[in-house]
């Protein structure tokens, strides 16, 4: 069984790799997954059993960018509010480097694709709603709120609103040619706006 699952994970991350390189080379709305299948050395129908759509290619980490602020507040320490478990996570995501950040050269290739796909930009807006969903709904587990109750709901809108706004920012910056490190001491201190949250937030 495990070998089985290692050789779904090489395949599926062999044949990410291949779009990847063609989008990169041509463009993300200009690859069929035809020529990705092609390039990978699968059939077609192999690649739809491993991403159910072109976008899914693309955003292949999506599952973890979308359980990425909820996972915190799961994990988070007794007594530690969802907005100083999402601080920390972001700030340990910050001294580790971790990719999705786009704290590298890679990043603004990778934003160069999304601007100019319509269909990468409305799949990444459903990303945020759908990480923002996600976060509300483990806010309510965890604070053991009704279904009436608001507050997991609003304050997962502002939690995710600022994550979202630190990503941008990061990207802004990287677009505008500063140097990663500048860019990630000003982030560290920007994230401390998390803090400004604690009126709304709750344990």
């Amino acid at each position: 069984m495990a070998l089985r699952e290692e050789k779904k994970r090489a395949t599926r991350l062999a044949i990410a790799d291949a779009a990847m390189g063609l989008f990169v080379a041509h463009g993300f709305d200009r690859v069929t997954v035809a020529e990705v299948a092609d390039a990978a050395r699968v059939s077609v129908n192999t690649v739809f059993n491993y991403f159910p759509t072109k976008e899914d290619l693309f955003f292949d980490r999506q599952a973890e960018v979308i359980d990425r602020l909820a996972g915190a507040v799961r994990r988070r320490a007794d007594g530690e509010s969802p907005a100083a478990a999402i601080k920390r996570l972001f700030l340990d995501e910050l001294r580790r480097n971790e990719p999705t950040l786009g704290l590298s050269a890679h990043a603004t290739t990778f934003w160069r694709l999304v601007d100019a796909s319509p269909a990468l930009q409305a799949r990444l807006r459903l990303l945020g709603e759908q990480t923002e969903t996600a976060l509300a709904e483990a806010i309510t587990e965890s604070i053991g709120a009704g279904k009436r109750d608001a507050t997991p709901r609003l304050l997962a809108a502002a939690l995710a609103g600022v994550d979202r706004a630190l990503h941008a920012e990061i990207r802004h910056r990287l677009q505008s040619g500063d140097a990663p490190e500048a860019v990630r001491r000003d982030i560290r201190k920007a994230a401390g706006i998390f803090e400004s949250l604690a009126d709304l937030d709750v344990q």
